[in-house]
């Protein structure tokens, strides 16, 4: 388990965080919902060691055992689809053999396996974000932090993205970290949302989700729990 403890972070005179606690579950899709602006940015920041907390302290987490997915692709736009996860492998894996299983496998589970010799200029938003997230997964970390990655798709290159990060995740059970400000990803993806509000920022509420990652619809089995979330966010 990650274990945010006790953490405080000032900017500018501006109390962020005071004394935050949080615990992220291993091998489990742990979400943080809260508005634009609240600091969810400047959390994952905080965990992922790119800013240092002015005290408390993360425990069980090494920050080189970590993986990205941004809200941006962040593809090197040089280099095809193949090569952009090749790239990242590199100085880890020096047998071309092994790096091409990974590649493949992961290009795979994103259905990407038939475009590796495209570059980004040549893909599609969806098929980009697809990309970042095979590359994510190659990458041999067990800790993935995901900032907002589904912001900006129209809904149903949401859903595409979506349903291949389900796929590959369910192949690897990375321990996730989802910030987002949208009730519906959170409901598609996570274990476990945090609802943080204030300033301070606090946890208002907390909510698992044990319905199947595989058949979670909120017509169907998830309506409940939106409407307890957004009852929630509402009277902040």
């Amino acid at each position: 388990m990650i274990k945010i403890d006790g953490i405080t972070k000032v900017f500018d005179d501006k109390i962020i965080f005071k004394n935050f606690s949080l615990d992220i579950e291993e091998n489990k899709i742990t979400g943080i919902l809260g508005p634009s602006g609240i600091g969810k940015t400047t959390l994952i920041n905080i965990i992922s060691g790119i800013w240092k907390a002015d005290s408390g302290q993360i425990i069980g987490f090494d920050s080189k055992d970590l993986s990205f997915i941004f809200q941006e692709p962040r593809l090197l736009p040089w280099l095809t689809v193949y090569d952009n996860i090749d790239y990242v492998l590199k100085n880890l894996f020096k047998d071309k053999k092994q790096r091409k299983e990974i590649i493949m496998n992961n290009l795979i589970s994103v259905g990407l396996d038939d475009s590796i010799h495209l570059f980004p200029s040549e893909l599609s938003g969806g098929m980009m974000q697809r990309l970042s997230i095979a590359r994510a997964f190659a990458y041999p970390s067990n800790i993935l932090i995901m900032d907002e990655p589904f912001k900006g798709l129209d809904i149903n290159l949401k859903k595409s993205v979506i349903d291949a990060f389900i796929n590959i995740w369910s192949h690897t059970k990375k321990t996730v970290i989802f910030v987002t400000h949208d009730i519906d990803e959170i409901i598609a993806l996570v274990d476990t949302v945090h609802i943080i509000v204030g300033n301070p920022v606090k946890i208002k509420y907390s909510q698992d989700i044990d319905f199947d990652i595989h058949s979670r619809t909120i017509e169907n089995n998830c309506k409940a729990i939106k409407e307890t979330i957004i009852k929630e966010l509402t009277t902040a």
